[in-house]
């Protein structure tokens, strides 16, 4: 009876093999919920093409959108940039009840 006893408590004793496994298995769970929690700033300047993806309109709506007024923009060197916060007004200015 005894010799079992020492057997069950030797079987139960965690080797620096075990706690190194441990670490490894506890530090990727940590990163992936920092990954899973963290989210990444979006980006305050848009292209054309990110405007366009993003309000899903075409090339003459986002022209139109600025030939109006309805959407700032910042031009420079032949490229046109907008502002996130530029296009988040301009949505709720347009909303619509029905």
């Amino acid at each position: 009876m005894r010799t079992e006893k020492a057997k069950m408590y030797l079987e139960q004793l965690l080797t620096t093999e075990d706690l190194s496994e441990f670490k490894k298995v506890l530090l990727k769970d940590i990163e992936k919920l920092i990954k899973e929690t963290v989210k990444p700033t979006p980006k305050t300047w848009l292209k054309s093409n990110e405007v366009k993806e993003l309000l899903e309109v075409s090339n003459g709506t986002l022209q139109n959108l600025r030939n109006n007024g309805a959407l700032p923009f910042t031009k420079i060197g032949g490229v046109i940039y907008y502002n996130r916060d530029d296009i988040q007004k301009m949505l709720i200015q347009h909303k619509q009840s029905f």
